[in-house]
């Protein structure tokens, strides 16, 4: 509860009353930063959106500090409009990613049809500043490719002699409590973390290069324990988020598989203006005039920004099981889910080794499963990986047994036959950046002479 209770001449509260919107990362960020043992604001809830299962918790008072008692419930942003009645909000505060500018309008214009400002925070307001070189990593939709970038970037610097830390957009989807700081080194951490789905896609492939991963609640806190760790912290964005960390080298990726977005979604397009580099990915599968019109779009909006063309390499372990079969792609959720691409990595790879035939998931999905076709009805014949909880990872297990073909291809970054019991074999694809003109190291070999880092 908050403390301060002064009241300006007309009786009314000088405490600005604040509803976040969120979806469990840059809402809890924000206000860690601005709202947290700040007495000019009292927090009254958040909302949550994207991610299932999210609602229904309470941001607890061991994170929400010495002004929240009981902490901050949260709530489904379905509820929006009634909360900002009940507590009569004075402000709304957006706090997620990967929507197009029309749909943040909408919930503006919901906002303040119920009375409350809306409103966004900019860098200033929300980015920390590390002792530490900071090299960020962020894209215009999810799904464009940020992770094998940082994964070549943490291979350059460590060809450079240099120790990396990567610190990983939040995804804290179990007990807030025990998730303020996660440090993730080998697979244990993983199983000790009790980690998701989600999560697992985004920290197993840094694991097995022998890259130290920090993800969590709190960002200052994880700032300063990467910090004793690292010559170079590796920002790796989620969503199309904005850093949470200064950079000091802003790279940003765009996929012309969904070209024109870089102009037209929040906040990927503040990414693009922000940037020092933008890579356009997946030159290889994309019409060419749709790379061009991504080219044209980024330099309008940032002229000084370097360009770089790249393929999105990809490759299966097991090739030979794919060929002439019916297979069943499993691609990586959000890419699928909000990130709105009707398939992935794993269709290119069932069409580039030749199977004979990609069945249609959607028939065999159960529970949460089927709900996930229903809400997302552009997704193709492709089974998003969803598994945000113990009991959605066991519907996911049951969709892949009960599907009838021979082999499951798996498009996300995970080892999913060693999370899952299948009673298929599974292919594991992979994908890397491959530049076709400018060089990325060449690009971070500049930045690092200029900046007198590792000399």
């Amino acid at each position: 509860m908050i403390k301060n209770n002064i009241m300006d001449e007309r009786g009314k509260s000088l405490v600005t009353k604040v509803l976040i919107m969120g979806a469990a990362g840059r809402d809890f960020h924000n206000f860690n930063v601005f709202f947290r043992d700040n007495g000019d604001y009292e927090v009254k809830a958040f909302t949550a959106a994207q991610i299932p299962g999210i609602s229904g918790r309470t941001y607890p008072v061991e994170l929400a500090g010495k002004l929240y008692e009981k902490g901050i419930p949260i709530y489904p942003e379905d509820d929006m409009p009634e909360l900002i009645k009940e507590h009569d909000i004075d402000q709304v505060i957006l706090a997620y990613s990967d929507l197009s500018h029309e749909t943040v309008m909408q919930k503006a214009s919901l906002v303040l049809a119920a009375g409350a400002d809306f409103r966004l925070m900019g860098t200033k307001s929300t980015m920390l500043k590390s002792v530490k070189p900071v090299i960020s990593v962020c894209a215009v939709r999810t799904g464009a490719g940020k992770s094998p970038t940082s994964r070549k970037l943490v291979e350059i610097l460590k060809d450079r002699g240099l120790d990396t830390v990567v610190v990983r957009h939040p995804m804290p989807y179990g007990d807030l409590r025990k998730q303020a700081v996660m440090r993730f080194a080998a697979m244990e951490d993983c199983i000790k973390n009790a980690c998701t789905i989600e999560e697992r896609e985004e920290y197993e492939s840094y694991i097995c290069c022998g890259t130290v991963v920090y993800s969590g609640v709190d960002y200052g806190k994880i700032l300063k324990e990467a910090e004793k760790e690292a010559d170079v912290i590796i920002w790796d964005g989620g969503n199309n988020d904005i850093p949470f960390y200064r950079p000091d080298l802003h790279i940003v990726i765009a996929d012309p598989h969904r070209a024109g977005h870089e102009l037209t979604y929040y906040p990927g397009s503040v990414n693009v203006r922000l940037a020092d580099v933008v890579i356009i990915n997946k030159v290889d599968s994309a019409r060419k005039e749709d790379v061009e019109l991504v080219a044209g779009n980024a330099r309008s909006l940032n002229d000084k920004a370097s360009i770089i063309k790249a393929k999105s390499v990809i490759t299966a372990d097991k090739p030979g099981l794919i060929k002439g079969k019916r297979v069943l792609v499993v691609e990586d959720g959000p890419t699928i889910t909000h990130g709105g691409m009707p398939y992935g990595a794993g269709v290119i790879a069932a069409q580039k080794y030749g199977a004979g035939q990609v069945i249609d998931p959607h028939q065999y999905a159960v529970g949460s499963i089927s709900e996930v076709y229903k809400n997302y009805p552009h997704i193709g014949s492709v089974l998003p990986a969803m598994g945000y909880s113990d009991s959605q990872i066991e519907e996911l297990e049951k969709t892949l047994n009960s599907a009838e073909c021979d082999t499951i291809i798996a498009g996300t970054p995970i080892d999913l036959g060693s999370l899952l019991k299948l009673n298929k074999p599974v292919v594991r694809v992979r994908y890397e950046i491959e530049e076709v003109d400018v060089k990325l190291e060449e690009l971070v070999d500049k930045w690092l002479k200029t900046n007198k880092i590792g000399v």
